[in-house]
């Protein structure tokens, strides 16, 4: 059993993507070829967005966004301390301090109840994730921005394809910033991102930064990043994007499945009435992981824990918060556990992750 089978996707569709990928051998453009233009162009209508900016990770987005906001040194960026990584080190990449807040236990979403307390005079922007494949509560945490005039930046590398009150991740706020990991729901072969916007001058410089800070051939404006998507990479996204509404209907009935099959012997994820889920991972919380875990792979399933340190304990942040105390975080950090999840999961398959949950559990009672 595959936790994201990406093989058995390839099957599905590989005419598809074979033909997408030929095509740019063909005309050999690698780099801002056409399909990266028509991408761009496909998911912004999509998320409803006026403007989509591919580059070349979810990190990348994140840096984009933050650059494109003028977010400097000594400035302060406000966002969730579970998470991964790339979303606090961004921050602090162009020197800026990265500012936890804790999650709602419920959706493992940033608690916007916990976000005005820790503005500041520094603060320059507000960056929530939107964790597991829901988004957080982005009308709170854009109201909370508005009344003090910050940007939000959404880290929407989970939740692409999912739903807000009827709006689509990655377009819920100034800038939205999403990942093609391969194992995202929508991934590409290898690293991708995106950045969603409906601001003219944002969108424009977005384009010049991701090219080294180029309004044109050789003419500089602004220090930038290589952060262009590959066009193998866009012509692979298109291909998936075709049947994207399908999997994410499969990813749906892969957690209903999974939820039906264990919501009596443990609580189970929930999705706000006011959300959809992408279902980037299905995760549960236990109290031991580790026996849960071995006793799963010795069954032949695989699990990953998103994740297992929240930010502010990690070694490179732990100092600046070593007396920050965040127990939702710290606690989720210790319990949670993610099962296989992908739109090629069959029912025989689903049902024998459940048993084996269930059986790992009974006995850990005992």
């Amino acid at each position: 059993m595959q936790f994201v089978d990406l093989k058995s996707q390839y099957r599905h569709l590989k005419s598809s993507i074979d033909t997408r990928i030929h095509a740019v051998l063909d005309h050999g453009q690698y780099i801002l070829g056409p399909e990266v233009k028509e991408l761009e162009s496909k998911l912004a209508a999509r998320a409803g967005a006026k403007y989509c900016i591919g580059c070349a990770s979810g990190t990348d987005a994140l840096l984009l966004a933050l650059l494109a906001l003028n977010v400097k040194a000594g400035d302060e960026v406000i966002t969730s301390a579970f998470t991964f990584f790339a979303t606090g080190e961004m921050i602090a990449l162009i020197g800026a301090k990265p500012v936890f807040v804790d999650i709602d236990p419920v959706t493992y979403n940033i608690d916007a109840a916990a976000i005005e307390a820790a503005i500041t005079p520094r603060t320059k922007a507000i960056m929530p994730v939107s964790l597991y494949g829901q988004p957080a509560a982005m009308d709170e945490i854009n109201d909370i921005a508005a009344k003090h005039n910050l940007p939000v930046i959404e880290d929407a590398a989970q939740s692409f394809g999912s739903l807000y009150k009827g709006r689509h991740s990655g377009n819920l706020s100034t800038i939205g910033c999403t990942s093609f990991f391969p194992s995202k729901p929508l991934g590409c072969y290898g690293d991708g991102g995106a950045c969603f916007t409906n601001d003219d001058a944002l969108a424009e410089y977005m384009l010049e930064l991701r090219n080294h800070g180029q309004q044109g051939r050789y003419h500089h404006t602004s220090i930038g990043i290589n952060g262009r998507l590959d066009t193998i990479q866009a012509a692979v996204l298109l291909a998936k994007l075709e049947v994207f509404d399908n999997e994410l209907l499969a990813r749906n009935e892969v957690a209903d499945q999974y939820s039906a099959a264990l919501h009596e012997a443990i609580p189970v994820p929930q999705v706000t009435p006011d959300n959809t889920s992408a279902w980037a991972q299905y995760t549960i919380e236990v109290d031991d992981r580790e026996q849960l875990a071995a006793r799963l792979q010795q069954a032949g399933i695989p699990t990953a824990v998103h994740y297992p340190a929240p930010l502010h304990k990690q070694p490179i942040f732990a100092e600046a918060n070593g007396g920050l105390s965040l127990p939702h975080s710290e606690r989720a950090a210790e319990r949670v556990i993610s099962l296989p999840m992908h739109p090629y999961l069959e029912p025989g398959e689903i049902q024998k992750v459940a048993n084996a949950v269930k059986g790992a559990l009974a006995e850990s009672r005992k």
